[in-house]
């Protein structure tokens, strides 16, 4: 491998903020307004035109978007929600949140999305919501998930009023990573039923701590009594939010529910608003950086995740690669390895069955071959728009010296 150089210390993920992203906080607080007011509504209008959507809330995590989406939904005791084993946690622990079953079902051999034959084979009478993630930027088989649903309709057995509009069982994007994503020329947050963006830090698009929730306009849902749901939901479930109240004459308030915090500040929002603005020339930063990698890895044992199909374009927000051949306990020494050249490298992810909180729901890895085959030999390596060509190359030259 290549000697390592003192200059050469990569992160896998920092955030790209610039003058901009600083000038926007700034203005924030000299405005005297820092929670969730203006900045946080024209957050949510931009992102709306960003996704070609009506309504987006935004929200302090991707987390809770999705939690609350399940709550505006109906969902809970006696209800099954069906999401994929190889996730992060909160793809499953919201279904936990809100006191309904937790369904995971299996990878398929050839990517790391769900399996759609038992995604299928998993669907009973009371499955309310199919959770699919969009891994590492790539929007899943949406068209196939959908016909999946409508086979199943018959099964459906709704619970309220929003349900029994819908008609069948939801299809909610855990769509963490996908901002900027496309299927078949439709944006990501277009596509499923209501899909769910995480703006952490590490994240493409980020605030430091956020996330968003919007809803597909062919539902023909009420967009404005759906959005005050969401807003009673995150904010005490009172009748007001701060940026109402300070109408002159207009303190009062009711609580209609005892419900939730976790609205976004318009701090966070600045950030976002300046992220947006330089967003395109970020994804195409990504979009080169990942070329690099396909082309540095071309012939060797280190096989790409693929980010780019006919009718798909991820938003490139993980380098995936899995390492033919080796075990878990190779590819963990391999990962060592490239820390000792100053190379930060991370796995998604672990499959949720492996995690002591769900092996205590029951969960066992045996019934999840393909999501442990597809984790054992898997490293993500560095990804993000402050890499350098210089660096992309010395993670590259190392990783196939290493191999």
């Amino acid at each position: 491998a290549l000697p390592i150089c003192d200059y050469m210390r990569i992160e896998f993920s920092p955030p790209d903020i610039t003058q901009l992203e600083i000038d926007e906080v700034v203005d924030t607080l000299k405005s005297g307004w820092i929670t969730t007011g203006p900045k946080t509504k024209r957050l949510e209008q931009e992102l709306s035109v960003f996704t070609n959507t009506d309504k987006t809330v935004c929200l302090n995590s991707a987390t809770a978007a999705m939690e609350l989406t399940l709550r505006v939904l109906g969902v809970g005791a006696g209800d099954e929600v069906i999401t994929c084993a190889y996730t992060y946690s909160a793809s499953a622990s919201v279904i936990d949140h809100v006191g309904a079953k937790i369904i995971l079902v299996d990878t398929n051999k050839e990517d790391k999305f769900m399996d759609l034959e038992a995604l299928e084979n998993a669907i009973t009478e009371k499955t309310k919501v199919i959770i699919p993630v969009d891994l590492a930027g790539m929007p899943c088989k949406y068209d196939e998930i959908f016909e999946i649903v409508e086979r199943k309709k018959a099964l459906f057995k709704p619970n309220n009023k929003l349900q029994e509009k819908i008609g069948r069982v939801v299809v909610m994007a855990d769509a963490a990573h996908s901002l900027g994503a496309e299927y078949k020329g439709k944006p990501s947050g277009s596509i499923a039923d209501f899909t769910c963006f995480s703006f952490h830090a590490v994240k493409n698009f980020t605030v430091a701590e956020g996330g968003s929730v919007t809803w597909n306009r062919a539902l023909g849902l009420d967009d404005d009594e759906i959005y005050r749901e969401f807003q009673l939901l995150s904010l005490h479930g009172q009748s007001k939010d701060a940026l109402s109240k300070t109408k002159l004459g207009s303190w009062e308030y009711d609580i209609v529910a005892p419900n939730f915090k976790c609205n976004l500040t318009d701090i966070a929002s600045g950030i976002g608003l300046a992220q947006l603005k330089r967003y395109p020339d970020l994804l195409k930063r990504r979009f080169e950086i990942v070329e690099r990698y396909n082309k540095g890895f071309e012939g060797t044992r280190v096989k790409p995740f693929v980010h780019f199909e006919e009718d798909k374009k991820s938003c490139c927000h993980l380098y995936i690669v899995n390492i033919e051949g080796v075990s878990e306990e190779e590819r963990n020494e391999i990962i060592v390895k490239m820390a000792e050249k100053g190379i930060a490298t991370n796995v998604h992810y672990k499959p949720l069955p492996m995690h002591t909180a769900y092996k205590n729901l029951g969960f066992d890895i045996k019934d999840y071959p393909n999501a442990y085959n597809n984790y054992k030999s898997q490293i993500t390596l560095p990804l993000h728009t402050l890499l350098t060509d210089e660096q992309v190359d010395y993670i590259i030259e190392n990783l196939k010296a290493l191999v």
